[in-house]
């Protein structure tokens, strides 16, 4: 038999120990969480759908941990600064990032550099809701089905504009997939925030944009003008309206998906519990119908399918956005 040097007996020694002491691990998961508030940081402005789906859930996700639950708005850069805000945040569950699909599947391919990875600094802890847009105009424009408004701006070319929540975003890129199947041309003006360019949609600064769910109150009161979902299946809420693959444009999807993120570290255990209860608030009839009346769907699911989700949907919109030469700037 071959020998144990000196230095390999001492470390079966040392091994042995170590045995009979708890482990950090141990100790870690024999501490109380949570003992205090927990902030859910939303980086995207108020009144958007991140902001409305993360106060849906917050709501219901307090009583069952025990412990406030306080929104933060922190917007900017397509998500990036509450994202990075979250990213550096101590690893503990205390701080949380409510943020579309898009701050990891989408700002990687839009910016040339990054001050932190969302893939890297950041863990998916819970889905929350699959957000749909809807293509809406303001109701003076005269084409009233998707076929009409196509052959309008045919006729107008760069006449008209559209707004978003900013470059990048799930509704510009559903816009630039709109034009580049259409093979037609619309101003794209960004704003920081869905919320805004709803308001200027409405005041007739703008022609049309795709909507996440925010301005459906107002198709309903004849404000806006609903024509289609940007969507492969239509909408519970609006049954009559066709999807876009419906009105020939093949294949449109501009879905995404909202979740919760914690910074990368946060132990397992934390992030178990965080999704399970995030979970248990999103089966709630509530929650349900706060999320319904943007026009989406709750997504229970553990964070492995959320992560996967997003890697499908970073190769689609990726492909979006190299096609269409979106930059940050």
């Amino acid at each position: 038999m071959p020998r144990y040097t000196l230095a390999w007996r001492r470390s079966l020694l040392v091994a042995a120990a170590c045995a009979l002491l708890p482990s950090v691990h141990a100790q870690t998961q024999a501490t109380p969480w949570p003992t205090k508030p927990i902030k859910v940081v939303v980086n995207f402005p108020p009144g958007g759908a991140a902001d409305q789906i993360a106060r849906a859930v917050s709501q219901p996700l307090q009583e069952f941990l025990k412990q406030p639950v306080v929104v933060e708005n922190r917007a900017g850069a397509n998500g990036n600064v509450g994202g990075e805000a979250v990213a550096r945040a101590p690893a503990d569950g205390y701080t949380l990032l409510m943020s579309s699909g898009g701050m990891v599947s989408v700002n990687p391919h839009l910016y040339a550099r990054m001050s932190f990875d969302p893939t890297k600094d950041l863990m998916p802890v819970a889905a929350a809701a699959r957000v749909l847009v809807f293509l809406v105009t303001r109701p003076s424009l005269p084409p009233t089905n998707v076929r009409e408004f196509i052959t309008y701006l045919k006729a107008n070319p760069g006449k008209l504009s559209y707004g978003s929540p900013g470059n990048g975003s799930s509704p510009h890129l559903a816009g630039e997939m709109f034009k580049s199947q259409a093979s037609v041309f619309a101003l794209h003006v960004p704003y920081r925030g869905a919320a805004p360019a709803l308001q200027d949609l409405l005041a007739g600064q703008i022609d049309y944009a795709f909507d996440p769910g925010i301005g459906l109150q107002q198709v309903r009161a004849g404000k806006l003008r609903l024509l289609a979902v940007g969507s492969p299946h239509r909408s519970p809420q609006f049954p009559d309206v066709p999807t876009l693959d419906e009105a020939g444009l093949r294949g449109f999807d501009a879905d995404t998906v909202f979740g919760f993120y914690a910074p990368a570290g946060t132990p397992p255990e934390v992030v178990a519990q965080l999704n399970a209860q995030i979970n248990r608030a999103l089966a709630l009839p509530a929650v349900k119908e706060r999320i319904a009346a943007l026009g989406g769907e709750a997504v229970p699911g553990s964070p492995a399918d959320f992560h996967q989700r997003a890697a499908a949907d970073s190769q689609r919109f990726g492909a979006v956005i190299r096609d269409r030469k979106i930059s940050a700037d």
